[in-house]
Order: structure tokens, then sequence, then C-alpha cells
């Protein structure tokens, strides 16, 4: 996000704190049964954050982004979701392992 100018970004970061109020189905859309894409639509350009929830806290959700990119196509390409599937595979891994260290 650092790379955006900046208007884009406090777009990005507008829609990242209404999502935290209520859910809007222009902003969150379900990929597998696992990532979620968070889309964002300034000046032309749609922004995508891929993500996914961390659900292993008993009273917190963690939603944690992988990457974004910007869409050129109206589909999101297969190597981006699964590059986030991977992500979210390594982090539950090692937070497992962190969990053990404990």
């Amino acid at each position: 996000m650092n790379s955006l100018e900046r208007k884009h970004y406090e777009k990005i970061l507008y829609n990242i704190r209404k999502s935290q109020i209520e859910f809007d189905s222009e902003l969150l859309k379900k990929l597998s049964d696992d990532i979620w894409e968070f889309r964002t639509l300034y000046q032309g350009l749609q922004y995508r954050l891929l993500a996914f929830w961390d659900k292993t806290s008993a009273t917190d959700t963690l939603v944690v982004s992988t990457h974004g990119f910007i869409k050129k196509r109206s589909k999101v390409p297969d190597n981006e979701i699964q590059k986030a599937a991977n992500i979210r595979t390594k982090y539950l891994a090692d937070k497992q392992v962190k969990s053990k260290k404990k």
C-alpha cells in the first residue's frame, strides 16, 4: 500500500473501516472456502486485497490480508487465490508451532 497514491490508499482504508462496522457485499466476496476478496474501486482502478479469517481465538476473530493487487479482468486469477491459500496455510502452521513453544 505504500506505493499507492495517497487518495487511493485513503479510499482503501476508508472501505476497511466501513467493513468493520457493517457487512457490505460490494466490498467483500467469498472466493473459496477460506479466501475472501476485499474490493475497492477508485478512479477506475479495481484494488483487491485477498484475506482470510483467523478464528483460532476463543474470543476474537482476526482478519489477515495476504496480499493485494490491481485487478484487470473480471475474474480473480486462480494464481492469486492460490497464493493467498498458501500464505494462509503457512500462517496457521507457524502460529501452531509458536503456540506449542509456549
